[in-house]
């Protein structure tokens, strides 16, 4: 079994048995050596967000000092939610390996397809009513920012 995916099965195991969340598992390696490691906790810290692969990416910047991480990689023990994969996306790790598929998820009540369908367009209904509004006093920061000549992009 790869070492690193069996450190995510085993914090994956960790939050069942201690009800910190659900039963997802995730490690980000850096130059051969785990980083971070770690697994949902949404009911422990009553923060949706708080998913394992979250957790470890929070982690593995902190440790790092900086927020691309595009010299690890992430083990999951499950194929992240677009939350995850989108976080992934954002701290530039060029490797993702997962476990169980979406469907294995959704299959034990953990089911994001309403999200994939509100992303491709396709949702029969809205969760969340989304309206714009403001735009124009709301470009005023986007303005500061574009002239600001010591920003950092990212």
């Amino acid at each position: 079994m790869n070492e690193y995916m069996r450190i995510a099965i085993e914090e994956a195991e960790e939050g069942v048995l201690h009800d910190h969340g659900g039963p997802f598992g995730a490690v980000i390696v850096h130059n051969g050596k785990v980083i971070a490691r770690g697994h949902n906790r949404v009911i422990t810290t009553n923060d949706p967000t708080a998913h394992a692969e979250m957790e470890v990416i929070r982690e593995a910047a902190r440790k790092l000092g900086r927020f691309d991480l595009s010299d690890c990689e992430i083990y999951s023990s499950c194929e992240p939610c677009p939350m995850c994969f989108s976080a992934i996306h954002w701290a530039k790790m060029k490797n993702l390996y997962f476990g169980c598929s979406r469907e294995d998820a959704a299959d034990i009540g953990f089911d994001d397809n309403f999200i994939y369908d509100m992303i491709r367009g396709t949702a029969e209904k809205e969760q969340v009513h989304t309206e714009q509004i403001e735009r124009e006093n709301c470009l005023k920061p986007f303005k500061q920012w574009e002239s600001k000549s010591d920003k950092v992009p990212y």
